[in-house]
């Protein structure tokens, strides 16, 4: 006759894997990155650009050395220093990167307003999409440029012209930007959506844009590059004095002049005002989105 072993189990077992278990969990949740200290900071942040500034500096001034080129072709960092310098001396250097970031700025928040309830009824309409989605596509792939002789004609050279260059520029890149954040929405967000009554304009705002947040920041991100472009596009071509002084009239006006050493400092300083509203605008909203859904680990 063949016996059956059998385990047998204590009661007080089943709460010692209940407790490792609750401690292992806690542990888990307990984890958290660790403050870096300035050095570190300074270290893995700052470092590595400048060093890679400080490379094209060199291999800058080693070509100018070398004379690779005429100097009236290509002159010396300290040629460009000098230009800066001379603006600051002037008082202009700061108006005139005002001038552009102001209305490359007014230019995308207007486009923002426009673009993202054209993108919520794109995207939650279906008849309006099968209409409007391939004109929004081939919009996002027109050069900005394209569209500055046309808001000439229409507006004339003033502001008016230089906004609607911008919104023709950025508002397709939020709409569709958008438009892809919600198509990535689970519809199960939509429809607990709608069992609290989350419906309309409400879903919009409590679901449907928390929910496509991410497609929607790129699409911003997206759509700033496109007003800073149309905006450089629309003052290189116009010029009036009743639209002032801004970075792309400063590089027309210095290609004008043959100052070489003048157009780098426009190309350097259009870059800088790229470079800046990124780190100090859309890097950390970026962040904060990403720490907020779990995939960037909290720093204390």
């Amino acid at each position: 006759m063949s016996s059956t072993d059998t385990t047998l189990t204590r009661p007080g077992d089943n709460a010692g894997d209940s407790a490792d278990v609750g401690a292992g969990l806690d542990a888990l949740d307990s984890v958290s990155a660790q403050r870096s200290s300035l050095g570190d900071v300074l270290r893995q942040k700052a470092l590595p650009p400048l060093i890679g500034v400080l490379v094209v500096l060199a291999l800058w001034q080693g070509a100018y050395s070398l004379h690779l080129t005429s100097a009236y072709k290509l002159p010396s960092p300290a040629d460009v220093w000098h230009s800066a310098q001379d603006l600051w001396y002037q008082g202009t250097l700061f108006s005139i990167i005002w001038t552009s970031v102001w209305r490359g700025l007014s230019g995308f928040l207007l486009a923002v307003a426009i673009g993202t309830p054209i993108g919520l009824v794109v995207a939650r309409v279906r008849p309006v999409r099968t209409a409007i989605g391939p004109v929004l596509q081939g919009l996002q792939s027109l050069p900005s440029v394209a569209w500055v002789p046309a808001a000439v004609i229409w507006l004339g050279i003033n502001d008016s012209m230089m906004y609607a260059v911008i919104l023709l520029g950025a508002v397709p890149s939020i709409a569709n930007g958008l438009v892809a954040g919600i198509d990535q929405v689970p519809p199960l967000f939509l429809r607990a959506g709608r069992t609290i009554g989350a419906t309309g304009l409400a879903g919009a705002r409590h679901v449907l844009i928390p929910a496509a947040l991410p497609g929607y920041l790129a699409g911003l991100k997206q759509g700033w590059a496109f007003s800073w472009r149309s905006l450089m596009a629309a003052e290189l071509v116009a010029s009036s004095p009743d639209l002032g002084l801004g970075l792309g009239r400063y590089l027309e006006n210095q290609r004008e002049f043959s100052d070489m050493a003048g157009v780098l400092l426009g190309i350097i300083l259009i870059l800088f005002v790229g470079i800046a509203i990124e780190l100090l605008v859309f890097t950390p909203v970026e962040r904060r989105v990403l720490r907020n859904r779990g995939l960037v680990a909290a720093v204390k």
